[in-house]
């Protein structure tokens, strides 16, 4: 069987403006699958965000584009390192534009905290300690 690989796809109203951001985040684009309408976002060697720009997203689907000032169609939620990574990574979106989401959460064995980024999609990252929650 064939290793599955995940492309999420995301609107965007500026895909210039929206490559910028993540590219200040750290994260890479495939040019391959890059043009005026479209970018991949590479996440992982196995996960991609498809940045589409809004009129080209729209003629995948008969739905509307989710008013992410309303409403949330998901929450990108993507592990980090370490907690530290986790507090660098959403220091790093607010710099260059994101809105804190969400103040962070600890849980001792789990810590998250989130942004929303200039669309308006949730992102959080999370650390969770690789022996997971403690034992009761």
């Amino acid at each position: 069987m064939a290793k599955t690989k995940l492309f999420l796809n995301l609107p965007v109203k500026d895909l210039d403006r929206s490559m910028t951001f993540f590219k200040k985040l750290g994260y890479s684009f495939n040019p391959q699958f890059t043009n005026e309408n479209a970018t991949s976002m590479i996440i992982s060697e196995d996960i991609n965000v498809m940045l589409l720009v809004g009129k080209f997203f729209k003629g995948f689907m008969k739905k509307e584009i989710c008013d992410t000032s309303k409403s949330c169609e998901a929450i990108m939620a993507i592990t980090a390192e370490s907690k530290e990574a986790v507090d660098k990574i959403i220091k790093t979106a607010v710099e260059a534009g994101a809105t804190l989401y969400s103040e962070p959460l600890d849980h001792g064995w789990m810590y998250q905290h989130a942004f929303q980024d200039l669309d308006g999609h949730l992102w959080e990252y999370f650390y969770m300690d690789p022996n997971g929650p403690p034992k009761s």
